[in-house]
């Protein structure tokens, strides 16, 4: 009882139970109906509740199937209330603006226009989502780049969220996409997985399949920590994928280095206090003059990123909010660096809107991304 009473759960708590009661308020006129209307909120109201106060690492079928109910109906709740607002708004407009034929359309139409809209603006976002991501390409002109480094390619697939409702087939999509690029090197910028090894192996099994001649890394996310990193860690490298933590590699390019640092996520210190991102360390100054490319899974790290003496970090996290209205939130919270590229003092900033979706499998407003990054020499 006590754990129910902690700050997290008792605003999550309010939050639905204030869009509930305005839900039900609004949209049902019988006691039948407004227990009905209950379900989807109960459904969203589980999942933080019970699951997200702990890690992944136990989740088992029926733990999966709560997820995918509670995901749908987060996003089909989003879009009620949002259509819900509309609907009311242009009822209180309509008087004021002399449209009585806008108002005998609203109530003539009533509850089921409401309910028809969500479910079409789920259905649509969902098609987005799944469908597969777009194929971006991006030129970074880098000032001083070597010319030997002139036409660098990186693929970033990043927030691939493999679980409950992205499989095996997804990822496989994915995979064929950026070895048909041929990159020099490919890049997985964290959050690759929502659940333990024992039941994602498969899905992410295609992840094997990629290559670049530069070779295929990846740094870990917070969702990556949640879903059990002790397990994760060495499972990814017998992939062939080389997990940089706090480390970096580097290669040389027609006699030009490059460095490629990868930092862990801040979500570490939740499961090991003593560790945390270290840009600095992942930089290997011993190597002496490089392009210096860092990936960083929340690009909030790109202060400590610069000051490191990068020259361009690769991230990922913030989905650019994924769907109305949160890609309005997710600016407040990760401005300048949303999605796309973007400057933090020399140093430029890449944010991949997500190769697949956390939670509900819903984009609106947003699009899957695979990202082709090129370097190019800036003018000048």
């Amino acid at each position: 009882m006590r754990s129910l009473l902690n700050p997290f759960i008792l605003t999550v708590t309010a939050i639905l139970a204030t869009a509930y009661a305005y839900a039900a308020w609004r949209l049902t006129s019988s006691l039948a109906g407004a227990l009905l209307l209950a379900l989807p909120f109960l459904a969203i109201w589980v999942v933080p509740v019970v699951y997200w106060r702990r890690g992944r690492e136990d989740d088992g079928r029926l733990d999966e199937i709560a997820h995918v109910a509670s995901y749908l109906c987060m996003g089909w709740v989003n879009f009620l209330i949002l259509v819900l607002l509309a609907r009311d708004l242009l009822l209180l407009a309509a008087g004021p603006l002399s449209l009585p034929w806008l108002e005998r359309m609203l109530v003539a139409g009533g509850a089921p226009l409401v309910f028809v809209l969500a479910f079409a603006a789920l259905g649509l976002g969902a098609l987005a989502a799944l469908r597969g991501p777009r194929l971006r390409r991006v030129r970074v002109p880098v000032e001083g780049l070597s010319p030997s480094l002139e036409g660098l390619r990186i693929a970033q697939i990043s927030d691939l969220h493999v679980g409950p409702t992205i499989g095996a087939a997804f990822v496989r999509r994915v995979v064929r996409m950026a070895n048909r690029l041929e990159p020099d090197l490919t890049v997985l910028t964290g959050d690759i997985v929502d659940g333990p090894v024992e039941r994602l192996a498969p899905g992410v099994a295609p992840l094997a399949e990629l290559a670049a001649p530069r070779g295929v890394f990846l740094v870990m996310g917070n969702h990556d920590y949640y879903s059990g990193a002790a397990a994760w860690i060495p499972h990814f490298r017998s992939l062939g994928l080389k997990v940089l933590l706090n480390q970096a590699e580097s290669f040389v390019r027609r006699g030009a280095r490059v460095v490629v640092g990868g930092v862990v996520d801040p979500a570490v210190r939740l499961f090991d206090p003593r560790q945390s991102p270290r840009p600095e360390l992942a930089a290997a100054p011993e190597l002496g003059p490089a392009f210096r490319l860092l990936l960083a899974h929340n690009p909030q790290l790109a202060p400590l990123g610069e000051r490191a003496g990068f020259d361009l970090q690769l991230s990922g996290h913030t989905h650019a909010g994924q769907f109305f209205p949160w890609t309005l939130a997710v600016r407040w919270v990760h401005m300048p660096h949303v999605a796309g590229l973007s400057r933090q003092g020399r140093m430029w900033v890449y944010v991949n809107p997500g190769t697949g979706s956390w939670g509900p499998p819903v984009r609106f407003g947003t699009t899957p991304e695979l990202t082709l990054l090129e370097l190019v020499r800036a003018p000048g």
